[in-house]
């Protein structure tokens, strides 16, 4: 319990309970919530139910380009998220003490419904003595009409997270809340194709297209050089602009990538796979995609319930879009096809990468076997290899602490070391 929680709130009339007092101090900060109002990207239209459990109230804010309405109650409209927490939680965001992201992990703010827009709500709005918000989520325009979604917070070298197949940047909320407190200005993405990211269904969604993607953000965000985290896919993909552009990349983390297969038995069948036939509607259901989200780990009290919910949430409200089941059938095939030797093969490739970097393998990863290790390790001899026991296919969740820990050394020992020269092959 925090210290203004255990007080009674300044103001607190004789007679008067702590709960009327808070109830008063939350009326006022909603009636100044207006006024420091940032506005929002053209049509955006967001509707919130704010509930406040510990004084039993409700209000409705409505957030559109250039307004926001608050009531007490809410009306017929359907809430675009509902958020769950106390007074005190929601004055302490309001002050600026925490942020949205260090609530929701430290389980003190419950989100249900869109979850990009439940991350936005705080970059709305400036802090009461005129401070910029202490996180952005915005769309960056990258050229050829497309936008990819990006969170952005935290001050000092520039670090890109990269989530994998099926996913998006919610997979790594909690370790870009750890690397920001560290002293890095991190970049939580969304690829093209997944989460609140632009869905073109006739785009290639090939390594080699998604790394041209990530350096465009780079470009736009005017970032010269940065680190780059990925999972999984997003580990293949980070691979992918180091070995194109090592001017661009300061260090690869690479957690569990996604590396060519060597054994590619279906290969013949799996070229034949149409992508572009998943346009038409169809669904997954809950029960399969709660069964496959569990089997990435290998501890499972490490994700918690609730947050789970969110995520498989969030899996079907994206994934009823035709552009992100196109884009999920066209990674998958992609990455079963990428070419393990030969020329233009992967691990002849691999053996280029001029730019430091560490590969993050778990035991139990039921998707992408630790004994990967050994095929990078010919191919790259001096990169740093950590075989982490007992973790499954996601150690920026299950090893939260520790991942960090390990980039943190990797960032360090980066940053020392005489910039790799390059452009863009």
């Amino acid at each position: 319990m925090s210290a203004r929680s255990m007080q009674e709130p300044p103001g607190c009339e004789p007679g008067k309970g702590p709960r009327e007092a808070r109830l008063r101090a939350i009326e006022q900060t909603m009636r100044t919530m207006p006024e420091r109002y940032l506005g929002a990207d053209p049509g955006f239209d967001a509707t919130y139910h704010l509930r406040l459990t510990d004084i039993g109230r409700t209000y409705e804010l409505r957030c559109t380009e250039t307004a926001l309405r608050v009531r007490t109650g809410v009306s017929a409209r359907e809430p675009d998220v509902v958020l769950t927490t106390d007074s005190d939680t929601w004055t302490r965001l309001r002050d600026g003490e925490i942020n949205g992201l260090q609530a929701f992990l430290e389980r003190k703010l419950h989100s249900r419904g869109n979850l990009d827009l439940a991350v936005a709500l705080e970059s709305l709005f400036r802090l009461p003595d005129g401070r910029e918000p202490r996180l952005r989520l915005r769309r960056v325009d990258v050229g050829g009409g497309r936008a990819i979604s990006t969170l952005t917070l935290g001050e000092g070298s520039d670090v890109v997270l990269i989530h994998g197949l099926g996913s998006a940047k919610s997979s790594f909320l909690e370790l870009a809340a750890l690397l920001a407190g560290a002293g890095h200005r991190v970049h939580a993405i969304d690829l093209p194709g997944f989460g609140s990211s632009s869905k073109p269904t006739l785009a290639p969604y090939t390594a080699r297209w998604f790394a041209d993607n990530v350096l465009r953000l780079l470009d736009a965000l005017g970032i010269d050089a940065a680190h780059l985290v990925g999972n999984s896919m997003g580990g293949r993909v980070s691979l992918e602009v180091a070995l194109r552009a090592p001017g661009r990349v300061l260090s690869v983390g690479a957690l569990c990538p996604a590396v060519a297969f060597i054994k590619r038995d279906l290969h013949p069948l799996v070229r034949l796979l149409r992508p572009e036939l998943t346009v038409f509607p169809h669904r997954i259901s809950r029960r399969l995609i709660e069964r496959q989200l569990w089997s990435l780990f290998a501890d499972p009290s490490k994700l918690d319930p609730a947050v789970a919910d969110v995520i498989i949430d969030e899996f079907q409200r994206i994934y009823g879009s035709a552009g992100a089941r196109v884009a999920f059938a066209a990674s998958a095939r992609n990455i079963y096809l990428d070419r393990p030797f030969g020329r233009d093969g992967f691990y002849q490739r691999l053996s280029e990468l001029e730019v430091p970097a560490l590969f993050v393998w778990g035991t139990e990863d039921p998707l992408i076997p630790a004994a990967f290790a050994r095929h990078v390790r010919r191919a790259l001899p001096t990169a740093e290899q950590i075989v982490l026991e007992g973790c499954g296919h996601v150690p920026q969740v299950e090893r939260a602490q520790q991942t960090a820990g390990m980039l943190r050394r990797l960032f360090v020992r980066a940053e020392l070391r005489p910039r790799v020269a390059g452009r863009a092959a």
